[in-house]
């Protein structure tokens, strides 16, 4: 029998028990019935929640005196742990399970196999359905998606009944009321103060079996068309402007709407007797389970997006108007979400919506990308345990969001809003004060030029440099535009993005560092060989040292960048190199398309300068013979630093231990400046260690004269460089690096606050 035709005989009779005029516990009893005998199951039972433990609700083939006496807590033996977890037991052997609890007063023990579904309400389990047998074998995948549909069914029946209070089920019943902290990821950064409102991308739905099948398949077909036309115009929309790597990520999420598969899983669903909205959200509770196991990132947000398209899908069908942004914002607010979408952040009117807080979230997300070039700030991974924020934020809760610092106050005292309020417009000053800088150039009080130079990844992100009055772009990432798409970017595609970011930037230069992906920055359509299996995939096959064995990736880039660049100078710097020959092979490639575009009489740079990463410690020892090859070497601090100290940058344990004001990170670099003195190459710092305050002293201490660093950091650092002597600031940073055990931050912050130079 297949998966359809097995739910639909179950549902058939589901129904019929549901339209009954029997009370609930007889309903639930009868449901036990149905299941273990259509699955020729021995036993069958229900556990619904009810005073924060799972309680045995009705049984078929256990102890019935077992029924209302048997409890388990969230997370206590395989029926807690399916509660717990919201995901399917599927075993043939339930005692060889580590969470196996014995109950003697239910008499399973002569019962060797065990399968369990959880009964879901709001994204939240409510309850557990499982079924057992004498013999040990695994339940089939029919059998399986039999008992998902018969949960859906339930959910509704818990709920109509008030089998389960609402309030405990959402997590609610723990609601704080006074103030709160919560800490998360930083997305974007920014402050933002709002009142709470939840994104509630999912609607109500209060009809799980169907009554016509193929009224509700028509429902589904004039659901899709209408959503693809949506995603269609927000493709199409100038929301920012023309070009923008957002629309690359729509792009991608428009594969998702049209993707054949997905619609073919929900009319499966369909055929097995649920509605239109039942179908939708049964498809998506097996997504949500498969997304638990999912350990690439990338991978997982792709699923989100797709789980984005859903919640607009069942919206459509039910014709419900369930999320915020289709309700309007009345006020300042800040979006709390479980996850977001990118077309549904799009969605929002940015003059209140003042800032994004996510259960999940992560820095590849797409929405990410959309919410930086929005300006909106965005705190992520701030989920606060099992049961979500619910618990901790309610609806119209005040927060104080600082996205920067990875927090966000609710519910604040009056001393906390009058504190962050002050912090807020001081804020605003400095912004407006660096804003007067845009047109400065940043000397220092001996007269010495300093290079502040901004990174950039986007299209959008170029045009920070009239507005900051960068010197240029030290670092264009390549590598976003592989990041964000779900197939190898064409060449042609790549030659757009690099035009339009020359053209953007005028006579200021542009250094593109060729592509850095692979190890920790994993594409699928790349994911192959020894790069699936890095232990320490920071360390491991990427950057440099995956494009060298990808000839057709370099040489497209390449001819892309040798194209775009044509009548003009090209900056091209190579991350990730170790040794001296693996420059060499990279500028061979470029010089090979270079000959062969000048062959078919192409117009070709006017002149290409050639650089180099210097991220891993070993190209130090080689610098004597690498800088007579370049024409400018950059120091990735980010990188540079973890390698040095062998700590994990991501890791948060070591997070903060390894300062980059300290003596062994400063001597290093002191003495790669020395290897330049007498040479001609420009050599700079890009990374975030150039763009902090008191960081960038010690730079310029040493005798850097260049820093590439993030659009928001320029006009802070030109304000720094116009209070700097640097015969006086590089005496004092000798004087500090001859003595291994001085605290440097101190001294430094001391130096600094003598001279009147803020620390931050």
């Amino acid at each position: 029998m297949t998966a359809a035709a097995s739910a639909r005989q179950i549902l058939t009779r589901l129904h019929e028990v549901m339209a009954s005029r029997l009370h609930a516990q007889a309903k639930l009893d009868q449901v036990v019935e149905i299941v273990g005998e259509s699955l020729t199951s021995e036993v069958c039972s229900i556990y619904l929640l009810r005073e924060g433990m799972l309680e045995l609700y009705a049984t078929r083939g256990l102890n019935k005196s077992a029924v209302h006496v048997t409890r388990m807590a969230i997370g206590e033996g395989l029926t807690g742990t399916i509660a717990d977890n919201v995901a399917t037991l599927n075993l043939a052997e339930a005692k060889a399970h580590p969470d196996f609890q014995y109950r003697p007063e239910t008499g399973e023990d002569k019962f060797h196999s065990f399968a369990g579904v959880p009964i879901v309400y709001r994204e939240r389990a409510v309850g557990v359905l499982c079924v057992q047998h004498v013999d040990p074998r695994r339940y089939e995948e029919v059998e399986i998606e039999a008992l998902q549909t018969t949960a859906m069914v339930l959910s509704e029946l818990i709920t109509n009944a008030e089998l389960v209070d609402e309030e405990e089920a959402l997590g609610l019943a723990s609601a704080q009321s006074g103030p709160q902290t919560l800490s998360g990821l930083t997305l974007v950064k920014g402050l933002g103060v709002g009142i709470a409102a939840y994104h509630q991308p999912r609607v109500q739905i209060t009809q799980v079996v169907a009554d016509d099948i193929e009224a509700e398949r028509q429902r589904v077909y004039r659901a899709f068309d209408k959503m693809r036309e949506q995603i269609d115009g927000l493709t199409n929309q100038a929301e920012f402007g023309a070009g923008g790597e957002h629309e690359e990520v729509l792009e991608t999420y428009k594969m998702f709407a049209y993707d054949e598969g997905w619609s073919r899983r929900i009319n499966e669903a369909i055929d097995s007797g649920l509605t239109a909205e039942a179908a939708i959200e049964r498809v998506q509770q097996h997504t949500r389970m498969r997304m638990r196991e999912i350990d690439d990132p990338l991978l997982a947000d792709r699923m989100h997006d797709l789980e984005d398209l859903a919640n607009r899908l069942v919206r459509i069908v039910s014709g419900q108007l369930g999320t915020a942004a289709q309700q309007g914002l009345r006020q300042d607010t800040i979006l709390i979400a479980r996850n977001l979408g990118p077309a549904e952040l799009l969605e929002y009117d940015r003059r209140r919506l003042k800032g994004v807080i996510l259960e999940e979230g992560s820095l590849t997300a797409h929405v990410v990308i959309v919410a930086r070039a929005m300006g909106v700030p965005v705190l992520g991974r701030a989920n606060h345990g099992k049961g979500g924020l619910r618990p901790v934020i309610r609806e119209g809760d005040e927060i104080l969001l600082d996205a920067g610092a990875a927090s966000a106050t609710v519910r604040p005292s009056p001393q906390m809003a009058d504190a962050f309020a002050q912090r807020f417009a001081k804020s605003r000053e400095k912004r407006a004060a660096y804003a007067e800088l845009r047109d400065v150039e940043p000397f220092t009080r001996c007269g010495t030029r300093i290079q502040v130079m901004m990174n950039a990844g986007l299209r959008d992100d170029v045009s920070m440099l009239a507005m900051t009055g960068a010197d240029g772009i030290g670092l264009f990432r390549t590598e976003f535009q592989f990041l964000v798409s779900a197939t190898l970017p064409q060449r042609e595609r790549q030659l757009r993005l690099y035009r339009d970011v020359l053209d953007a930037a005028g006579d200021k230069p542009v250094i593109f560092r060729t592509v850095d992906i692979g190890g920790d920055k994993s594409v699928p359509y790349l994911a192959s060989g020894i790069a699936e299996h890095d232990e320490n995939p920071a360390m491991g096959w990427r950057a440099l040292r995956l494009a060298l064995t990808r000839e057709g990736l370099m040489k497209a880039q390449a001819r892309a960048l040798l194209e775009a660049a044509a009548g003009r100078a090209l900056y091209v710097m190579f991350p990730m190199v170790s040794e001296v020959w693996e420059f060499d092979e990279a500028k061979a490639v470029f010089e090979e398309q270079h000959a062969y575009l000048r062959s078919k009489k192409k117009m070709v740079p006017e002149h290409i300068r050639y650089g180099a990463m210097l991220e891993v410690p070993a190209l130090a020892e080689m610098l004597d013979l690498l800088i007579p090859r370049l024409s400018f070497l950059s120091v990735g601090t980010n990188d540079l630093t973890q390698f040095l100290y062998a700590a994990d940058r991501g890791n948060p344990a070591l997070a903060e231990r390894y300062d980059w004001l300290s003596s062994p990170i400063l001597r290093f670099l002191r003495r790669v400046v020395q290897s330049t003195i007498g040479s001609n190459i420009d050599l700079a710092v890009c990374g975030e260690m150039g763009g902090r305050r008191l960081e960038a002293l010690a730079l310029l201490g040493i005798g850097f004269r260049r820093l590439s660093i993030t659009p928001a950091a320029v006009g802070p650092i030109k304000e720094l460089v116009r209070k700097v002597d640097l015969a006086e600031l590089s005496a004092a940073m000798n004087t500090w690096l001859a003595e291994p055990q001085v605290d440097l931050r101190k001294e430094i912050t001391q130096w600094a606050a003598e001279r009147d130079i803020e620390a931050d």
